[in-house]
């Protein structure tokens, strides 16, 4: 799929925002990218994720199992290990810390792939494979639908994405005029950090 392609899915599917956004890292942003809606079509799913599991293959990325961070990368990570043949299993914040439950479990060594709706720090991403190492398993990538640090966040292994966007955020106390004059709207799953 090519990034107009892409956008096109997510415009479909009004997944993609434009507003002042306070996004779950606490940053501001006049994009957000909401892929709850656009896994909520099946199909669309499928087509995202068959194209994201086409780079995975092409970048040589093995894996024995998808572990993805509840609640946004839950749905991507199944539809990616649906499309890779692997098994998908996700971690739980409780107490404010990923572990994994509901019986969940990695065999020692296993190698992990970390999958993520959206990328933007990197943070949750970074939590997921402490979670993973601490678990025994040992993630060989980490795969997105959307890395919208334009390739900057370091998650220590290789990052694959869908889509690579660029898209500026600040702080509340940094915000350029045009933002600051929008109310500030908070779409994201979880809190914000202090």
């Amino acid at each position: 799929m090519t990034e107009a392609e892409i956008l096109a899915e997510f415009r479909a599917a009004g997944a993609l925002l434009e507003g002042h956004f306070i996004l779950s890292s606490g940053l501001h942003s006049p994009t957000y990218l909401q892929c709850a809606r656009v896994m909520m079509d099946p199909r669309r799913g499928a087509r995202l994720c068959a194209a994201l599991a086409d780079r995975l293959r092409a970048a040589g990325i093995e894996a024995d199992i998808c572990v993805s961070p509840a609640m946004g990368g839950v749905i991507v990570g199944y539809e990616l290990a649906r499309q890779l043949g692997l098994p998908a299993v996700f971690t739980e914040r409780v107490e404010g810390r990923f572990t994994f439950r509901r019986g969940f479990r990695l065999d020692p060594g296993a190698r992990v792939l970390m999958v993520e709706d959206v990328v933007t720090t990197g943070l949750s991403s970074r939590e997921c494979i402490e979670t993973i190492a601490g678990a025994g398993g040992r993630t060989v990538a980490a795969a997105c639908l959307v890395d919208r640090s334009g390739g900057k966040a370091d998650l220590g292994v290789p990052l694959v994405p869908l889509i690579r966007l660029e898209v500026p955020v600040w702080a509340s106390d940094s915000l350029p005029p045009e933002l600051a004059a929008i109310p500030a709207v908070k779409p994201g799953s979880r809190g914000l950090r202090s």
